[in-house]
């Protein structure tokens, strides 16, 4: 099984988070974001991964710390789960439709870390979240999993489906890259490492 637990505490959040790569879709998140919850909840049921997250952070200064965070504690038990890479599909592209938005996620699993984040035109909350902190958590995603990440909102008018469609194309493409394919032998790269 390919999977990985830690914890992970600072002065600004106390992290507990446990990731299956090859699960089932089953999530126990508790960030004391609601939105967030719900969008972490939407990544894993669609990327088919299993994850438990708690924390604990400091939402009286507000949701930055705990958002960038999980962010960092998930690219961390993300790139240790994969292990040596060996056999993995590596790259995946995905559009994704939510009602009248449409994103596309596009993800490389180089060992170089990189964020391109095409989404313009979101409103500044949906409900008390703040819509900024999704490319926050991606870019700390990406930094400490050590992927090359595209993010690009195709279109929409609402930004509760523009985030959704953004996480849930992200489960479901980082799910496509991480599989593995009995036809790849050894590791996905003419260097021979990732």
């Amino acid at each position: 099984m390919r999977k990985h637990e830690l914890n992970r505490a600072t002065s600004e959040t106390e992290i507990t988070l446990g990731l299956t790569i090859d699960g089932t879709g089953i999530s126990s998140i508790q960030t004391g974001v609601g939105f967030f919850d719900h969008m972490l909840t939407l990544m894993t049921k669609h990327g088919l991964f299993d994850i438990n997250i708690i924390c604990k952070g400091d939402l009286d200064v507000d949701q930055h710390h705990s958002v960038e965070d999980i962010g960092i504690a998930l690219g961390q038990a993300f790139h240790q789960a994969l292990g040596d890479k060996e056999g993995i599909t590596r790259y995946a592209s995905v559009t994704t439709p939510m009602d009248e938005a449409l994103s596309t996620v596009s993800i490389d699993i180089s060992g170089r870390a990189y964020l391109v984040y095409g989404v313009e035109g979101l409103k500044d909350k949906v409900g008390d979240f703040d819509t900024e902190l999704v490319e926050e958590f991606f870019q700390a995603f990406a930094s400490n999993a050590k992927v090359t990440l595209h993010i690009h909102q195709v279109y929409g008018k609402n930004t509760h489906h523009i985030i959704e469609s953004i996480f849930k194309g992200f489960g479901r493409a980082l799910d496509t890259a991480s599989q593995k394919n009995g036809r790849i032998k050894g590791v996905p790269s003419t260097k021979g490492s990732l």
